[in-house]
């Protein structure tokens, strides 16, 4: 699988760009049908004290898959995201038919 990380409106952090792939690997080694991943980090003014916004949007056979989260720090919002990812894969894999 293919990872593209891009960092808007922030500096660029090397030990985000190394967590957030290991996260995405291990969910590429469970779902083989993960093609690339394209993942946004932003940084937002928010007055609840979040505003670190992570953004993945997966491409595999059919529709693309999204997933945004918008929490207190990076790593919190990365976890969160691919949280919500595996859900949407489990589902979509659920509707899979293996065809012989």
């Amino acid at each position: 699988m293919k990872i593209h990380i891009q960092f808007i409106g922030m500096a660029t952090s090397e030990a985000m760009t190394e967590y957030t792939t290991g996260k995405l690997n291990k969910l590429a080694q469970k779902y083989s049908m993960l093609i690339r991943a394209e993942v946004f980090f932003k940084k937002e003014k928010d007055p609840k004290g979040k505003g670190d916004i992570c953004e993945i949007e997966l491409s595999l056979n059919g529709p693309r898959i999204f997933a945004s989260s918008n929490e207190k720090n990076y790593e919190l919002a990365v976890k969160n995201t691919i949280s919500d990812l595996q859900r949407q894969l489990e589902k979509r894999k659920s509707t899979l038919k293996p065809y012989l």
